[in-house]
């Protein structure tokens, strides 16, 4: 019995063990890209499910929200369009991603490059470039967000912001 004993347990405790590894491969996982999207058209994001791509934060809300899209189909999201821009330098697909945002005004997705972008919006990484369908006297196009958001000219430098803000 002395010698059964250690055996059985070391047994039971594998046994244990591989239970909790099938049962956790069998949980659904967060999705991170969505692949064969060829009609390259912005995919509906499973809110509280989605994980941003450049930040990994969970996807809360549609608005600001973002997605490139690879030629291949490949489809990626983001929670702020400034994570979309960060995220997008250095690949090699960047001229030719097809990219969307999803906007404050319309409640809708519109082209990332055509759309034009707040400077002190509310947004998830509190770059604040809210994304909107119409422009306004406040309002910057794309070119002119990207080039701030890569110069990190946006609300997370305090002293834009408090120029901005006056905070």
């Amino acid at each position: 019995m002395k010698k059964v004993l250690p055996l059985l347990v070391t047994l039971v405790m594998m046994t244990i063990i591989a239970m909790i590894v099938v049962s956790m491969a069998q949980q659904e996982q967060p999705i991170t890209i969505a692949k064969g999207n060829m009609a390259m058209q912005p995919l509906p994001i499973k809110l509280n499910f989605t994980n941003d791509t450049q930040c990994k934060m969970l996807i809360k809300k549609e608005e600001n929200s973002a997605q490139a899209i690879a030629p291949d189909g490949r489809t990626w999201f983001f929670d702020d369009p400034g994570c979309l821009v960060l995220w997008l330098q250095g690949k090699a697909f960047k001229e030719s991603a097809k990219l969307w945002v999803h906007t404050l005004d319309t409640n809708r997705w519109i082209d990332a490059k055509t759309a034009y972008y707040g400077i002190t919006d509310h947004t998830e990484m509190h770059y604040g470039f809210g994304a909107r369908e119409h422009s306004t006297d406040t309002t910057i196009n794309y070119d002119e967000m990207q080039l701030r958001m890569l110069r990190g000219e946006n609300l997370t430098d305090p002293k834009i912001r408090k120029k901005l803000l006056g905070e």
